[in-house]
């Protein structure tokens, strides 16, 4: 662990055993990178596996700035959130959510082979729309779609995980007679 990933805020919280799991649970990567000398973060679909747990991929179009920046071997930033729930508290400074989250650093490298473009591709296809065949449920790439699209290695060289579980924390929560209402709205769709 670096100082670029030690959790200084709520340490712990500090999740490292399910960094892998919230990669392979998660839909966004958002992506942080500097340009020029300006930041910028953007939101991308992305495939993890834990099999291979220090190499994230993206894709875009091979015209995207971010994507020719990143693929130059710019660092990254790559930040995943699982949203779990909304904490509401009697008291307005204790509202919270519940989350898992993962920050990863890295650089990322062009994929150019074509068979291995399209089988991480199809992968990616099969971890977003499960039980969808290609050939059958969907039409494989044309070649100029494929030319068209970058797919990025992204080698995480470091991470930290964190998370944040239970109900409402303020001072008044814990007491039923007291004014106001507490709770958590649950996101996760199983109660």
């Amino acid at each position: 662990m670096s100082q670029r990933t030690r959790i200084r805020r709520h340490p712990e919280r500090a999740v490292p055993e399910e960094w892998q799991d919230i990669l392979a649970r998660g839909m966004v990567a958002h992506l942080g990178f500097v340009q020029d000398g300006l930041p910028y973060v953007l939101p991308f679909s992305y495939h993890y596996d834990p099999a291979q747990p220090n190499l994230l991929y993206l894709h875009g179009s091979v015209k995207s700035r971010a994507i020719r920046h990143l693929a130059a071997g710019a660092p990254v930033c790559v930040e995943v959130t699982l949203l779990d729930g909304l904490v509401y508290s009697r008291d307005a400074q204790y509202h919270s959510m519940n989350y898992r989250s993962v920050v990863c650093f890295g650089t990322a490298r062009p994929i150019s082979d074509k068979a291995e473009k399209e089988a991480i591709l199809e992968r990616m296809t099969r971890r977003y729309f499960p039980g969808r065949t290609l050939g059958q449920d969907y039409a494989p790439a044309h070649p100029q779609q494929l030319r068209g699209t970058a797919v990025l290695e992204v080698r995480i060289e470091e991470w930290s995980a964190k998370a944040r579980r239970g109900g409402p924390r303020g001072p008044r929560d814990a007491d039923p007679t007291a004014p106001g209402t507490c709770g958590v709205v649950d996101l996760t769709g199983k109660g």
